[in-house]
């Protein structure tokens, strides 16, 4: 009775899935489907997205050729495609920065600001974002814009060159005669940096050298 029973019970199991199955037929095939098409969806967005990083970091290596070898207009030309066709890589940003620092060799500091804007609004990595933040402090610096300067330190998350930061955050102070504020940004740059490190001694140098005697005076 007890085998009859398992078997009668297996048998009932058995005709409730095949109704199940036939009356969900329609249900099971368009999820099958679906998922299929999901996989492939992926796998072709995948492979599209490693061909443009293929394809940008192509254009990458010609615009830095153009650059070392200063084919100023053929790498004008390959940044241009970079910003135009693939935005969206780190490639892309990598080129505006590096437009930005011939700018700044040529004395162009508007236009190395223009570029920094544009990797700014395109960079999508954090770190990334912190590194052009503290060039564009640098670059307000050199335009003798020291406020401008402390907006874009704010912009660099602590966890990002603290360093470089800190030292930029006391030229900035220093340059506008907050000198206990200078001499606390410095000091915090170099509890940031090895024992060894060459920079130190520079940055000890700036520190030392701050006095009330060496703000610039305020205006009335």
């Amino acid at each position: 009775m007890r085998m009859a029973f398992e078997v009668l019970d297996e048998h009932e199991q058995g005709e409730l899935v095949r109704k199940w199955v036939q009356s969900n037929a329609m249900s099971i095939a368009i999820g099958v489907v679906v998922g299929l098409l999901l996989i492939f969806g992926y796998q072709q967005w995948k492979a599209r997205e490693l061909r443009t990083l293929s394809e940008a970091a192509v254009q990458y290596s010609a615009f830095t050729e153009a650059v070392d070898a200063k084919r100023n207009e053929d790498a004008a030309k390959i940044a241009e495609t970079l910003r135009k066709e693939y935005p969206k890589t780190a490639f892309a940003t990598m080129t505006a920065l590096r437009q930005a620092a011939v700018q700044v060799e040529k004395g162009d500091l508007a236009a190395a600001s223009a570029d920094l804007d544009w990797a700014s609004q395109a960079a999508g990595d954090d770190a990334m974002k912190s590194l052009i933040a503290l060039r564009q402090a640098r670059l307000s610096l050199a335009k003798g814009e020291a406020e401008a300067a402390l907006v874009k330190l704010d912009q660099v998350a602590k966890a990002n060159f603290p360093a470089q930061a800190s030292e930029l955050r006391g030229d900035a102070l220093a340059k506008l005669g907050r000198i206990e504020d200078a001499r606390s940004a410095y000091a915090e740059a170099l509890t940031h940096m090895d024992e060894q490190a060459p920079e130190r001694a520079f940055i000890e140098m700036k520190q030392g050298g701050l006095s009330p005697a060496a703000a610039e005076p305020k205006k009335s």
